[in-house]
């Protein structure tokens, strides 16, 4: 850097001819906005400068960790020895008087890369993140695992890699990591720990020792910085980027030397970038073996779901009955048991009833806020040899949305084997630089495929959507004005639009109308907060950046929903905020669909019950919520069957069914309550219902029979059966088919883990 052009021409063209890459600045501000950007090799400055002169950018130089460490050479007209002994106390490395040689210059800027100076206190720090070598975080980390044998306190070290270093590496060359280095480092250094240690590996990689630390708080430490990383806008080259923290980490018990406990928080990574969700990884003894082995399958698949629904009968019916039995050698508590089922039936009733009403008047969006829309981005997951037939379709519908602002869409996809459809997302996006085919190399879960592209998400909002949506033109201008509101998720209205091509989808057609027009706006105005349901939902950009999705979860939506609930989001329910989508079109399908909705639940429900009951940022009134969504919708498929063991058991112990008192008032009104519940849900789904579907009247009729005579108790039976593949850890992911075509595909390929249907 020097004001002087002619001599900064000739350093560049000299050091250039020497092979070196030159970046140049005409003063000290100049020159340190560009080495926040890019960390140099070798900086050579003046020191009579407008502005910033050398001798102050050098003191601004040294202050900074990572700029201690660049050489320094003053090139200057100022010859006097009080100049140069003040230059070489700010730090310079060499001093160079102003009429110079080229030559000589690139030779001492040569000897300074080959043998490059260091400050005494700093031998054992990485030179470009200004943290521990790796080598010296190693001895660290040994003495203090010995430490930890003898005093028997524990400790764990971590692992801290970005997914996205080598696409970054590649856009922007090799200083775009020691940049993000830099960054990351200063991330690392918020909130640490009295005895933590950082240390920087010539790989990218981080290493976090925490000494003296128990699990949960390790675990807790580390969940924080991950969160920390992934909400943190860092600059790369000038340019806003967002990465992925990808974190494993083991104890010290784990492991008897410090190499085999980093290869295993190593392992721990490996299995921790799977998901992408951010979400720090512990490592266990299983990892290595379960790499090295498939678990066997113990029943045929067309065995074993039809023992689990046995078993769900027999637990349900079966058990009940010879419990009262039992029991009633010495009390009779068959009595009571009815009183509470009936309460709990009732209960139940009035619910649903209740948020049918509510339904009715919906919350409604804020007014139009006032400026220019900002940029706004859309997410479409994709597995592609379910979804080719239909992809195209569902860009075009993307691209014809009316936004004001900057409109980015991102088709996030993985495929097994290439296929011909990517040719032709490669030649619309040539065509409409508004779309963005990513594929996502080695992903098998929407999971994935989103947290992934959340990477090159450049929007203040983001939809998240299916393959097989639509969205209306207005949904983007709509859903910007909740969040502009105030709000931090918006769930739209997913409508039904191939409802024609058989009873299966009729069905579903009317059963989303209850679900999106009836029970999210009604249990949204019940709770005090909405759920994400996978599709035509709308995110804060950066929020979703902080929670992510989680693979482990087969509803990786309602999980991230209720994460973000249970640290005070707004989440809300609009629906007239309308995509279209496709349902399922046979009942194999739809059964694999709803099998896996329920057993998501499930594992959401035993993982955020009791935290959401405990959380500080929930209300009374959302606290509620939690526990009728989480707790009395997992018991109530069981509690509805408790009805007939004690018919059969008050039955037994009279002279059979024909000496009940069938007309007794509590049981005559509970019935007809509870029986009007399906006819009532009709009918509020009907008045709330999308106005192209409230044209076909007769697929609610249908829907109205269909459901009294065996849908109803389907969803029961699923919602038992789930519950016992949970318990078993049968988790398979079964995609849904879009189209006859792909479900003919799909009928005899192996089940994909990739998850592109609506929740």
């Amino acid at each position: 850097m020097d004001d002087d052009e002619m001599v900064v021409a000739l350093v560049a063209a000299g050091l250039s001819r020497a092979g070196h890459r030159v970046l140049t600045a005409g003063d000290g501000r100049q020159a340190l906005e560009q080495i926040d950007a890019v960390l140099p090799d070798v900086v050579v400055c003046d020191v009579n400068m407008p502005g910033l002169d050398g001798f102050a950018f050098a003191q601004q130089l040294r202050a900074t960790p990572s700029g201690r460490t660049i050489p320094l050479i003053f090139l200057t007209s100022r010859q006097g020895q009080a100049d140069v002994l003040k230059g070489l106390r700010l730090g310079a490395d060499d001093y160079v008087s102003k009429p110079f040689m080229i030559d000589e210059l690139v030779a001492r800027v040569n000897v300074k890369m080959a043998r490059r100076p260091v400050p005494v206190e700093l031998l054992d720090h990485d030179l470009r993140s200004g943290v521990l070598t790796e080598q010296r975080l190693r001895e660290i980390a040994g003495r203090e695992q010995l430490r930890a044998v003898r005093t028997g306190r524990p400790g764990f070290l971590g692992v801290l890699e970005i997914a996205e270093a080598v696409p970054l590496r590649d856009r922007f060359g090799p200083t775009a990591i020691d940049s993000l280095a830099r960054q990351l480092a200063a991330a690392l250094a918020e909130d640490a720990a009295a005895l933590e240690e950082v240390g920087h590996a010539q790989t990218g990689r981080f290493l976090i020792l925490l000494p003296e630390m128990g699990e949960d708080q390790a675990a807790h430490r580390l969940a924080g910085i991950a969160r920390r990383v992934a909400g943190r806008r860092m600059t790369v080259h000038g340019e806003a980027v967002w990465t992925t923290p990808v974190i494993g980490y083991a104890a010290f018990s784990d492991s008897s030397d410090t190499a085999e406990l980093v290869e295993k928080a190593v392992v721990a990574a490996e299995h921790a970038v799977v998901h992408l969700d951010a979400r720090p990884v512990r490592w266990t003894g299983q990892m290595a073996a379960l790499s090295r082995r498939r678990m066997p399958k113990l029943t045929p698949d067309r065995l074993r779901t039809p023992g689990q629904v046995l078993l769900t009968l027999v637990l349900g019916l079966v058990l009940p009955f010879f419990v009262y039995w039992g029991v009633g050698h010495f009390y009779d508590i068959s009595g009571v048991a009815y009183l509470v089922v009936v309460a709990s039936l009732l209960i139940t009733a009035a619910t649903i009833w209740l948020e049918g009403f509510l339904a009715l008047s919906p919350p409604r969006p804020p007014p139009d806020p006032r400026g220019a829309s900002p940029p706004a981005s859309a997410i479409i997951a994709a597995y592609l040899p379910n979804e080719a037939p239909i992809v195209m379709e569902t860009v075009d519908a993307f691209l014809a949305v009316d936004y004001e602002g900057p409109l980015q869409i991102i088709l996030a996809y993985n495929t097994p084997r290439p296929l011909a459809v990517e040719s032709a997302l490669l030649d619309v996006a040539k065509k409409d630089p508004r779309f963005v085919p990513f594929k996502v190399e080695g992903s098998t879960s929407k999971a994935q495929n989103v947290n992934a592209a959340l990477h090159r998400v450049k929007g203040e909002f983001v939809g998240i959507f299916d393959a097989d949506h639509c969205p209306q033109p207005d949904s983007f201008r709509r859903a910007w004005r909740w969040i502009a509101g105030g709000y931090d998720v918006v769930q739209g209205h997913s409508v039904v639009r191939n409802g024609d091509a058989s009873w299966v989808a009729r069905t579903v057609a009317v059963e989303f109308e209850s679900i999106y027009a009836v029970s999210h706006p009604g249990r949204t105005r019940l709770h005090d907060f909405g759920i994400f349901g996978g599709s035509n939902g709308y995110w804060r950009s950066s929020l979703l950046r902080a929670i992510r999705m989680r693979g482990s979860m087969l509803t990786e939506d309602i999980d991230s929903a209720l994460r973000a609930v249970e640290e005070g989001a707004r989440i809300t329910s609009d629906p007239l905020l309308v995509s279209r989508e496709l349902a399922p079109i046979t009942l194999g399908a739809l059964w694999n669909q709803r099998m896996r909705w329920a057993q998501g639940w499930f594992q959401v429900s035993l993982r955020h019950l009791l935290p959401g009951l405990r959380s500080p940022n929930l209300s009374v009134r959302q606290k509620w919520g939690f526990a009728f969504l989480l707790g009395w919708r997992e018991i109530y498929p069981w509690v509805s069957l408790q009805i007939f063991p004690l018919i059969a058991y008050q039955a037994y112990t009279r002279e059979g069914l024909g000496d009940l008192d069938w007309f007794i008032a509590i049981f005559v009104l509970t019935t007809l309550f509870t029986v009007a519940v399906g006819p009532g849900q009709t009918l509020f789904a009907y008045i709330c219902s999308d106005r192209e579907l409230r044209r076909h009247k007769g697929w609610f009729w249908w829907y109205l029979v269909v459901a009294s005579i065996f849908y109803t108790e389907l969803k029961n039976i699923i919602a038992r059966v789930a519950q016992i593949k949970e318990a078993m850890r049968e988790r398979a992911w079964k995609i849904t088919p879009r189209t006859e075509q792909a479900e003919t595909e799909d009928a005899s390929a192996s089940a994909s883990p990739s998850g592109q249907e609506p929740t």
